[in-house]
């Protein structure tokens, strides 16, 4: 008889219920480092749909601000963020504490690293080709080390927002981060972009001018990279695998690719019918806009919901586009404040509306009542505040010190020469300027 059909035999209960939990621990620790690693690569695909959307004469620049997230932002975290975000309670929930170089595992730690440093990455694309790099480098560890993680312990670390003997009507949810992840990176790109000012020719007799990206194949890959990384940055939030938790995990990475696929269909057949042709640079900004909208909810939301929600994010992102640079006259160059701050909004919003729990609705729509729209409501107005507020100060103390702005000339030549003495592409020029 072969080893590979032979019966088995237990001869002892509790030593088998303790080897299927070491299992499923094990396996929890695999998901988590898998997950992580798309996480990781999702700096790949930000790099990519940043530089693709701007001028190519900024490329090295965005490589670098890339590099300088995940490096320096994986350092800063490990030093001080994570413990900011997951040490003991030292203020009634607002913030914590658990000493320098703090840890749960490393597992833990890794994956929450790479989620710091995407909040961080979602401010470069916002106030791309005109910003100093030693400004962004510096902002850079502010949010990686300060801003994200004392934000993220309000809900993940059984802060304020989870306390329902307090100001909240329920609990605030927020599964995987469209408000502590995407709306603290997507404000914070809004104070950045409005403080550091347009690109030089952006706005012409105070209207829009449309500055075409370099190379949308670069951004179309990049999107298609952050989309396979997102079922990690969704999926790993489940933070176990096994059983239930495998069943759980799975259906997350379901309804994430729904709703990023509906969050694609609507912007690109809006732009289709608005203007006669589907608009490529919308379409993927919809599908961004559509994973960012289920990231809070998709541990809450069923697959018909999920859809819905990516559809209006799709639609959202493509108004919230034109207002940003039509009203307020903020030039963002990728479209990072609508795609995470204001989809990351609605994203943390929509589970009030038509979330569950289970088999059970918590939304307005679905028999759930308001509650869980007002905790929502609260965790996105304190998330903003936070953001704005920090992200302000921060930046007119850095103005002030050492200014936000390259000048006006560094700006025409392209901050690759101007910032670094290099350009991402050779040729005549390169070999003038060495």
């Amino acid at each position: 008889m072969s080893i590979f059909n032979m019966p088995l035999i237990i001869q002892d209960a509790t030593a088998v219920e303790v080897l299927a939990e070491s299992v499923k621990g094990d396996m929890g620790m695999l998901w988590m480092l898998i997950s992580g690693i798309l996480v990781f690569f999702m700096q790949a695909g930000f790099f990519l749909v940043e530089s693709g959307m701007t001028d190519s004469k900024n490329a090295v620049n965005i490589a670098m601000k890339n590099f300088l997230d995940i490096a320096v932002g994986s350092l800063a975290f490990w030093f001080v963020g994570y413990s900011l975000m997951y040490g003991a309670d030292a203020s009634g929930g607002f913030f914590h504490w658990g000493g320098f170089t703090f840890s749960q595992g490393a597992a833990d730690l890794f994956f929450q690293t790479v989620f710091a440093a995407t909040a961080a990455t979602i401010v470069s694309g916002a106030i791309a080709g005109r910003t100093k790099y030693t400004t962004y480098a510096i902002f850079s560890i502010i949010m990686t080390a300060l801003i994200y993680p004392i934000a993220g312990g309000w809900e993940w670390n059984g802060g304020w927002l989870n306390n329902t003997d307090g100001i909240m009507p329920a609990e605030f949810i927020d599964f995987a981060g469209s408000s502590i992840v995407h709306s603290v990176g997507g404000w914070a790109a809004l104070v950045a972009a409005w403080m550091v000012g347009p690109r030089i020719g952006k706005f012409l007799n105070g209207k829009p001018v449309e500055m075409h990206g370099h190379n949308q194949m670069y951004a179309t890959l990049g999107v298609f990279i952050l989309w396979l990384g997102w079922f990690g940055f969704n999926g790993g939030s489940q933070l176990a695998w096994g059983g239930d938790d495998a069943t759980a995990a799975s259906q997350v990475v379901l309804v994430t690719n729904l709703a990023a696929s509906a969050g694609a269909i609507a912007a690109l057949l809006f732009t289709w019918f608005k203007n006669g042709k589907p608009n490529l640079a919308m379409t993927l900004n919809g599908a961004l806009a559509g994973l960012v909208s289920i990231t809070a909810g998709c541990g809450n939301m069923t697959e018909g919901g999920a859809i819905l929600a990516g559809l209006i994010g799709g639609l959202l992102v493509v108004f919230s586009i034109g207002f940003v640079e039509r009203t307020l006259k903020i030039d963002d160059a990728v479209g990072a404040i609508s795609v995470h701050g204001v989809a990351g909004a609605w994203g943390t919003l929509v589970i009030g509306l038509w979330g569950v729990d289970g088999d059970t609705g918590i939304g307005l729509f679905n028999g759930g009542g308001a509650a869980q729209l007002g905790a929502q409501a609260i965790g996105v107005l304190a998330y903003a505040v936070w953001s704005i507020g920090l992200s302000y100060i921060f930046l007119l103390i850095l103005k002030k010190a050492i200014g936000l702005r390259v000048s006006e000339a560094e700006e025409i030549a392209g901050l690759d020469i101007s910032e670094h003495g290099s350009l991402a592409y050779h040729g005549k020029r390169q070999r003038e300027i060495d």
